[in-house]
């Protein structure tokens, strides 16, 4: 994915719609994991405990991630070490695009008509920044 400037209109998007789904944040991680399953089944055995913990654990993290979108050098030391870890668990590169994809697909569901095509816009620009630092460091440790 190329990079997309992350501009202070798609950080308030992104926090602003990530707002909205935390009713149903249980739901919003359950559909994530599910289209992801659906998408790419290869990714299904790294997941080795319970989806519904595991599904708790991203939304944290995106918590964590949307609410540091105003200080990304600080949430790139964050998200370094969690490039590192995950490719410790076995994740590749080309398993970015597959969550990139649940993603958008989970939140146009958790969304419904929210979820407009400048929101879209907006949680790509955030998730390939995301991912590029996590891959970024994850290709540090193979070289």
């Amino acid at each position: 994915m190329a990079s997309i400037p992350i501009t202070p209109r798609r950080v308030e998007l992104v926090q602003q719609s990530f707002a909205k789904l935390a009713p149903i944040v249980d739901e919003a991680a359950g559909l994530f994991y599910g289209r992801l399953f659906e998408i790419a089944p290869e990714v299904r055995p790294l997941f080795k405990g319970d989806i519904t913990v595991q599904g708790r654990k991203l939304m944290s993290v995106l918590a964590l991630a949307v609410g540091s979108l105003q200080n990304l050098s600080g949430l790139v030391p964050i998200m370094r070490d969690l490039g590192r870890r995950h490719t410790g668990y076995g994740v590749r590169d080309e398993h970015y695009d597959r969550v990139a994809e649940a993603l958008i697909w989970a939140l146009d569901q958790g969304l419904g008509p929210d979820c407009t095509v400048e929101v879209k816009d907006a949680w790509i620009a955030v998730y390939t920044f995301l991912a590029d630092t996590m891959k970024g460091a994850a290709q540090q440790i193979a070289a």
